[in-house]
């Protein structure tokens, strides 16, 4: 290769596609913000992801370009960031953008200071007005400092501040009739005849769709069921979807579901496999269930690795084209299907429904109304055969904690829908992983895997979503360790990441000192805010464990929250179905005896968001379980409130308790 720089020694692959560029890029790190303060120089903190078609392209107009990394080299101390791997880093520079031009994605662009002070970014720009924008910011470097700097000052105060909640000293009023005008002002921006919201691009966000069904499971809602099934069958069917291998992608660009950003990532697929099961466990539409178990085939059969981890994302290109290994010319249908094809034409729209950009490409669309059935799943293994020939996308071969525990969660919630054991021991395995693989001496979660290796301290996220995990795998085998690392990773979590003056959690460890802010992830997004899932935490190991104090912080956060959710539905969807815990009746269902874990399964066939499991036979420090273990003959306890109803012992009567 003509040019290596020092990312070459990096593991992430997104750094790794850039060491070869001529432009001298730096990870990030203290070297690099101490040649910009030696040499005087502006700092350019470029950030995207392995996955991102856009980034793909920036690099090949602009950063393997001589002259454009010539004038960059000279002018600049220039860093590369994978934002799956430092989040933290993303997520300041992408709220500096975001003030700045009130918009983001990503590849990020942020100009900053020698101290990372940001003053300048935007996200993809073209070759020439690229080259403009570095020597604009060079000569505003050299000829007014003073004005730099203070806007750089200004702006990094935004940042600190921004989306900092003062807490709510008020006592919490937690009632129906805030989901209802939440769901009132939500609605005005329904999609009713393609599902999701009525404008383009659409992202799934499943975790709207998991509140809106719960939301219908409560109050019998018709058009939220609607929307709902709606929206869930227009995306299976839809070009957002791999009919033949699995998986979503990321988002659509258009209002139908039709033409993705083809990327395909973990933390998506994850959410989209426990969305399209709940969904399954309410509706028992079996497309729903195909789509789940699909999807779940995707993931372990080309997103795990041999150590049980899960990787982070399929590229959206192949051979410098964006989903040209998903799309299909029409003449390469024909000659593939052969006799066939007028047969698939019934499964899959052939017609001009279906064109991608140039006439004569397809995305395959699937025919709502036809069948599952042996005809289809035969034409698709033919496509799916031929397709395999093509050079495939590029894999994101690192595992992060969090999006690892998304899925931990989800195959275990497939597992206990599905009864196929293999989605069990992919969860448990994974993580063992987690547990015994990214923890280090101290007992602390690490962000990042590859190779063997686990690096950078993790994220709240991380924590978040992992006790998420541990707790679900409890709840689906009544095993104690599970629960145990819950509570452990939970105190933890406390420790190191709580803030008393907020009753918010930060997203970065308190000993973490290399950035300009330290914020806190209040907004549900693509994946739910990482407070709100601690909230949920905290609410169930509460109810688990006796300990008011976790409820108490669980209720105080929701109350922080409370006065935003109905101006933005969409936006704090995750903490919406905390306050459905609240709002709702929320059982504790204890099951004891020697029919324990089959009386469970019976039981989670069943569409119960409002139900938190415990049980087993194993004696150990649980309140719910004190005086309720039953060696011999299964007993259901129904509880709420820290109060049983009368014992049963069939699933039908707790079943019955449940509906009163």
């Amino acid at each position: 290769m003509k040019h290596t720089n020092r990312l070459s020694q990096e593991t992430s692959p997104y750094l790794l596609q850039h060491c070869h560029n001529p432009v001298d890029w730096y990870p990030w790190g203290t070297e690099a913000f101490e040649k910009a303060k030696k040499e005087n120089k502006l700092v350019l903190i470029s950030i995207g992801y392995s996955a991102c078609h856009w980034c793909h392209v920036m690099e090949r107009e602009c950063f393997e370009d001589e002259e454009v990394a010539l004038y960059m080299n000279a002018h600049f101390v220039n860093i590369k960031v994978d934002r799956e791997e430092r989040p933290d880093v993303d997520m300041i520079y992408m709220n500096a953008v975001q003030l700045m031009t009130q918009q983001g994605g990503w590849p990020l662009n942020c100009f900053t200071l020698p101290d990372g002070k940001p003053f300048y970014g935007g996200t993809y720009f073209p070759r020439e007005k690229w080259l403009w924008i570095l020597g604009k910011l060079v000569e505003m470097h050299q000829d007014e400092p003073e004005k730099t700097r203070e806007y750089a000052d200004k702006l990094t105060q935004g940042v600190q501040q921004s989306e900092w909640i003062k807490k709510n000293e008020k006592a919490p009023v937690f009632n129906s009739g805030i989901l209802h005008e939440t769901l009132e002002r939500w609605a005005n921006g329904f999609d009713h005849e393609n599902g999701g919201p009525n404008h383009a691009p659409k992202f799934p966000l499943p975790n709207n769709y998991q509140f809106l069904l719960r939301q219908d499971f409560h109050e019998s809602d018709e058009r939220l069921q609607n929307h709902t099934e709606t929206t869930l069958t227009k995306m299976a069917a839809g070009g957002i979807f791999d009919h033949l291998s699995g998986g979503f992608c990321r988002y659509s660009v258009d209002a139908l579901w039709k033409v993705p950003h083809f990327e395909k990532m973990l933390y998506d697929n994850a959410q989209l496999i426990s969305l399209y099961t709940h969904a399954w466990q309410k509706t028992k539409k079996l497309w729903y269930k195909h789509t789940a178990e699909l999807t779940i085939s995707f993931v372990l059969d080309e997103l795990t690795s041999t150590a049980g981890a899960f990787y982070s994302a399929l590229d959206a290109d192949s051979e410098g084209e964006e989903g040209k290994y998903y799309t299909w010319p029409d003449n390469e249908l024909y000659e593939v299907l052969g006799k066939d094809y007028d047969t698939a034409s019934r499964y899959f729209y052939f017609d001009k429904k279906a064109h991608w950009e140039e006439v004569d490409k397809l995305i395959l669309l699937r025919n709502e109304n036809a069948h599952w059935d042996e005809k289809y799943l035969a034409l698709i293994q033919t496509l799916k055969n031929h397709r395999e020939n093509r050079v495939r996308p590029g894999l994101d071969d690192k595992s992060l904690c969090s999006w690892n525990a998304l899925m931990i969660k989800a195959l275990a919630e497939a597992y206990v829908a599905f009864e196929n054991p293999k989605y069990l021991d992919a969860a448990e395995k994974a993580a063992v992983h987690i547990v015994e693989q990214m923890t280090n001496k101290d007992g602390k979660l690490l962000h990042a895997w590859k190779n063997g290796e686990a690096k950078i301290d993790a994220f709240l996220d991380d924590y978040a979503f992992t006790i998420a995990a541990c707790i679900h795998l409890y709840e689906t085998t009544f095993k104690s360790r599970w629960l145990q690392e819950a509570l452990r990773l939970t105190h933890l979590t406390l420790k190191d990441f709580y803030d008393e003056d907020s009753g918010f959690f930060w997203y970065t460890p308190a000993h973490q000192t290399d950035l300009i802010a330290r914020k806190q992830e209040n907004t549900d997004n693509v994946i739910p805010a990482s407070n709100s899932v601690m909230a949920h935490n905290l609410f169930r190991l509460g109810e688990l464990y006796g300990r008011s104090d976790f409820s108490e912080k669980s209720r105080a956060m929701l109350n922080n929250i409370i006065r935003f959710i109905p101006h933005y539905g969409s936006g704090y969807s995750n903490w919406a179905q905390l306050l459905q815990n609240q709002i709702y009746p929320f059982y504790t269902v204890v099951i004891t005896g020697e029919n324990a874990e089959p009386y469970r399964k019976e039981l989670a066939k069943h569409y119960l968001p409002h139900v938190l499991f415990a049980g087993g036979n194993e004696d150990f420090d649980l309140p719910v379980l004190k005086e309720r273990l039953s060696p011999e003959k299964t007993v259901i306890f129904v509880c709420r409130n820290g109060a049983c109803l009368l014992p049963v012992h069939t699933v039908k009567e707790a079943l019955q308790q449940l509906r009163t």
